[in-house]
């Protein structure tokens, strides 16, 4: 069964993880990340952890998250709210 809470609790660490990386916090995105994942029930973050890592490593070399790793999140996300708010936060 399906716990409705912990489901919306990984939902705010996915959201947390993204704010974090727009400001540029990565390691406490990945930490955001790993939450999110550990929280999910559904398998809708199970790819996060590997995908913000991948994001926090961008903004350590240049500041910046690449392009191709901010496509790579949106598309495994999937259309909604959070592909919604890499492209306008991280893009």
């Amino acid at each position: 069964m399906i716990d409705g809470r912990s489901q919306r609790s990984a939902l705010t660490a996915a959201e947390r993880a993204i704010d974090l990386l727009a400001s540029g916090d990565g390691d406490g995105a990945s930490r955001a990340a790993r939450t999110a994942a550990d929280l999910d029930q559904i398998g809708v973050f199970g790819s996060l952890p590997d995908l913000v890592a991948r994001a926090a490593a961008d903004l350590a070399a240049s500041d910046a998250v690449n392009g191709e790793t901010t496509a790579a999140m949106i598309e495994a996300l999937g259309p909604g709210p959070l592909s919604a708010a890499i492209e306008v936060k991280l893009a």
